[in-house]
């Protein structure tokens, strides 16, 4: 039997949201252990995070860049295999930049930088080191999401005309209801934040989500940006209309503001031959709508799925699975691509969203501030 992976983390430390996500998802198949990390630019914080996961107080660290040169002078059967970066978005591009160039394969959270200079010059990096990157869009990792993919792919929705994603969220909407209680969240923030807040954090899921699917390049966009929450400096709302190449037209919505949702992200596809419709919320069905009126609701677990959507199903047929599972589908990938590296194999095609996603999602990303601040709004997208 294979080893486990050693893994290391950036972040990710107590109190902290998306890096228990990423603990659970990569030691769910028990492909890897957690052995290190850096959780916390303040060192007594990063050692109290270490000493609750029962981690060697040797291996947590103050900082990542004290991390990555202890962890890179360690024998080859001790040194870590790879690392997750869960830190704001600000401190991505030199977390990533500093653990390639010691010689790490790295797994980071989305958006891959704060600007789309630094994304392309990060994918250069990467490129040059060799080693594997993975950009954790976790959200590809659905079972149904492969199979709307290998629907569109296959011509079931004949020539795309439209696409509809939209992900609106309403935990903001306390901040303008009650405007006393304080904002000290770091996505409101420019210098932590980067340009966008909203878009950043949900408008990059739907701009990837999309491109996943139908493989679409967007050739321009129209968009309206919002800051409801007082003192928020960047924007909690966001309305885009899209062209893509090929004559097909859309519409991206995300929102921080929408009261009462949680986190309902929908994609609907519309081709000549039918639509589909994928929600996050209720993740185990895909519906595919022909222009007859007919109506098939394709369920995870079955047998007449595409291989994909079958290899990443994990429970019994009319079981739920969901956002943990899909998470630890794309960990999954990623480990496949790291073991070969690791072993000084070829690294093999693999199932997950790489640099050139990274690097997509800023151009989409600056495309849509520069459209906002416009008064022509169409906006060509940034190459």
């Amino acid at each position: 039997m294979a080893r486990k992976l050693r893994m290391g983390m950036i972040g990710g430390g107590k109190g902290a949201f998306i890096g228990p996500v990423h603990h659970r998802a990569a030691t769910l198949d028990h492909e890897a252990d957690l052995v290190a990390g850096a959780f916390s630019s303040d060192p007594a914080k990063s050692l109290a995070s270490g000493k609750a996961l029962g981690l060697d107080a040797k291996r947590v660290y103050g900082s990542y860049r004290e991390m990555a040169r202890a962890e890179a002078e360690r024998p080859a059967n001790e040194r870590l295999d790879f690392v997750s970066i869960v830190v704001p978005n600000v401190a991505h591009f030199d977390a990533a930049k500093t653990f390639l160039e010691a010689g790490f394969n790295v797994i980071c959270d989305k958006p891959l930088t704060t600007t789309l200079a630094e994304a392309k010059e990060l994918r250069q990096i990467a490129r040059r080191s060799k080693k594997v990157f993975v950009l954790t869009h976790n959200y590809t990792g659905y079972p149904m999401v492969k199979q709307a993919r290998w629907m569109v792919r296959k011509g079931v929705l004949g020539k795309l005309n439209k696409v509809v994603v939209e992900y609106p969220q309403g935990w903001m909407t306390g901040f303008i209801t009650n405007p006393n209680q304080g904002i000290g969240l770091w996505r409101m923030d420019p210098k932590v934040a980067g340009g966008s807040c909203c878009m950043g954090d949900l408008g990059t899921h739907c701009e990837n989500l999309v491109r996943y699917i139908t493989g679409l390049e967007i050739e321009s966009l129209c968009a309206d940006l919002g800051s409801f929450v007082p003192g928020n400096r960047l924007e909690d709302d966001g309305n885009v209309l899209v062209r893509y190449k090929g004559g097909v037209k859309g519409i991206l919505y995300a929102s921080q503001i929408s009261a009462g949702e949680e986190n309902p992200l929908k994609v609907r596809i519309y081709g000549l031959k039918g639509g589909l419709e994928w929600r996050q919320e209720d993740p185990s069905y895909l519906w595919f709508k022909d222009p007859a009126g007919l109506v098939v609701r394709y369920s995870r677990g079955n047998s007449n799925l595409c291989p994909d959507a079958m290899k990443y199903d994990r429970l019994p047929w009319g079981h739920p699975e969901g956002f943990i599972e899909a998470f630890a589908n794309l960990y999954r990938e990623a480990f496949r691509a790291i073991r070969a590296e690791v072993a000084g194999r070829k690294v093999p095609a693999a199932d997950f969203p790489t640099l050139d996603d990274g690097v997509a999602g800023m151009a989409f990303l600056e495309t849509v501030l520069a459209s906002h601040a416009s008064k022509t709004k169409w906006t060509k997208l940034k190459r």
